[in-house]
């Protein structure tokens, strides 16, 4: 199958390219690079050992979607382009609508025009309110607390109207929890500009001497160890399951789909499996809890194994060691 991947060199995008390959697909990535680098893309040829067509461009730019998906012959999109950082959308959160909304706008256009009607989304467990019950299933209730999570809602409810206007679509709606870790090899892997969102990267950085110590933001949460609790899945895992959306395309349907592994991670179990995973003890301090942060959020994945016949394989110590080796390996991420 040919496949359009937005925001492919992205992070994820990358990721899901390598196990797009593997499966026998072809690929066009096309990107405008500004959270992301040609070089993933590069790298992503290098694993598979096949190479990917890419396409500089905007996903708002609906002249040029139409044209690549013609040009390609593409029969399915999987659509990560977007902007990410929730501390960053709250202070520019037209910005966000403008990318993250109006872009799938333009693409669903570009799709519909061309005839291209299956679409895998990249979503996010933001869009869940904060926890009435754990796990988290796809029945919880809805209510985004940002303008990240808020642009996620809404493309989630276009598409879901889009499905009932023409219910001959395929779509899947991927939730995310939270995504970390590298591809094996060492070769790709997060790449942050300036000081990480999240935390892994965050680790990571401290782990490899860029960043004096690491800030944990709350020791009081009625958790275990009093750090707060998240759902941590590894990229690879989370790339294999869009490849088995995809597969799970086959006739019409919108759906939405938890990707997590069902179990929860204090801050401070990361930092101790990091610190077995790179042989040293990492230096933080516990600050005051941040705005807006709970206690526990991680996913029930039940719905994915039922229905996309998959389940997370790797675990903690597994994430931070392949994290680990892609630091190592690549101190500055993509830069020289």
């Amino acid at each position: 199958m040919n496949i359009l991947v937005t925001g492919g060199a992205g992070y994820i995008g990358s990721h899901t390219c390598v196990e797009l390959l593997k499966a026998g697909h072809e690929v066009v990535v096309f990107d405008n690079f500004c959270n992301s680098s040609p070089e993933a893309v590069a790298r992503v040829q290098k694993i598979a050992g096949k190479s990917v067509s890419l396409v500089k461009g905007d996903v708002r730019n609906r002249e040029q979607l139409e044209s690549v998906l013609r040009e390609f012959k593409c029969e399915a999109v999987i659509h990560f382009a977007g902007l990410k950082a929730v501390g960053e959308s709250v202070e520019q959160p037209l910005m966000y609508y403008d990318n993250n909304v109006l872009g799938t706008v333009r693409l669903l256009e570009a799709m519909e025009a061309t005839g291209v009607k299956t679409i895998v989304f990249s979503s996010s467990a933001t869009v869940y309110a904060p926890p009435q019950y754990l796990p988290l299933d796809e029945d919880h209730p809805l209510a985004a607390s940002s303008p990240y999570g808020r642009s996620k809602m809404m493309v989630e409810d276009i598409l879901r109207d889009c499905y009932r206007a023409h219910p001959d679509w395929k779509i899947a709606l991927l939730r995310y929890f939270n995504p970390v870790g590298a591809h094996e090899s060492g070769l790709i892997g997060e790449d942050p500009d300036g000081i990480p969102n999240n935390l892994m990267p965050f680790v990571a950085q401290v782990a490899i001497g860029r960043r004096e110590r690491l800030n944990i933001w709350g020791g009081d949460y009625p958790t275990p160890d009093g750090t707060g609790v998240r759902d941590f899945i590894h990229v690879v895992d989370l790339a294999t399951g869009h490849l088995a959306a995809l597969q799970t395309l086959t006739e019409p349907q919108c759906f939405a789909i938890n990707l997590g592994t069902g179990t929860g991670h204090s801050v401070l179990d990361v930092v101790k499996a990091y610190e077995k995973a790179c042989g040293k003890t990492l230096p933080y301090i516990i600050a005051e809890r941040r705005p807006g942060d709970i206690a526990e959020y991680y996913a029930n994945p039940a719905a994915a194994k039922r229905k996309l016949g998959w389940e997370a394989q790797r675990g903690l110590d597994a994430i931070c060691a392949d994290s680990w080796r892609w630091q190592q390996m690549n101190p500055n991420g993509f830069k020289p």
